[in-house]
């Protein structure tokens, strides 16, 4: 009896040691670089669960574009941000306010250039629940010219703000262009 407390002694040591405070790590499918955005992509997944395969594919497809939509209204915030601290234009506020009015309008449009870049579908029977996710791309110069379209159809933004507008494009668009070189 005695030689076998050091040994479970040692088994509880060990198990303890390799569990992680977080728990299991879990692989899921579309990680890693081929998935996430680029100096020439916007990249996102998203996963959706259901008991339905077609709800959980559309809650997939939500959320992945919803991440697109995110990455996309950064970017803009960014640049347009970084314009108007470099210059001292009176309408800024308003260009800034036309901008992600610009950004919401076109991530609410179907885009043309978005494509699904993988799909996976899971089924566990445990618990009767599909699991899909989703995985899209768009390329960045291919979105900035399509923003450049809808700015020029826009009637709420004026001649000076679509001006200002499409320069802060047009420079996202030679850095979009220099990196496909």
């Amino acid at each position: 009896m005695k030689s076998t407390i050091p040994f479970l002694l040692l088994v509880a040591v060990l198990s303890a040691c390799s569990s992680s405070p977080f728990g299991t790590k879990v692989k899921e499918p579309f990680r890693g670089n081929a998935y996430e955005s680029n100096n020439r992509f916007f990249r996102a997944t998203g996963k959706g669960e259901s008991s339905e395969d077609n709800i959980a594919r559309g809650k997939a497809d939500i959320d992945a574009k919803s991440m697109l939509a995110g990455q996309v209204n950064t970017t803009m915030k960014q640049v347009a941000d970084q314009y108007l601290g470099q210059t001292e234009n009176t309408e800024a506020a308003d260009v800034a306010d036309k901008f992600q009015s610009l950004v919401r309008q076109v991530m609410n449009t179907d885009i043309a250039d978005l494509r699904k870049i993988g799909e996976q579908k899971y089924f566990d029977k445990k618990t009767n629940k599909y699991t899909v996710f989703i995985a899209y791309e768009i390329k960045k110069n291919a979105m900035f010219r399509f923003m450049k379209k809808q700015a020029k159809v826009d009637k709420t933004v004026s001649e000076k703000q679509r001006a200002v507008i499409e320069k802060l494009i047009d420079e996202e668009l030679e850095k979009a262009e220099a990196e496909e070189k």
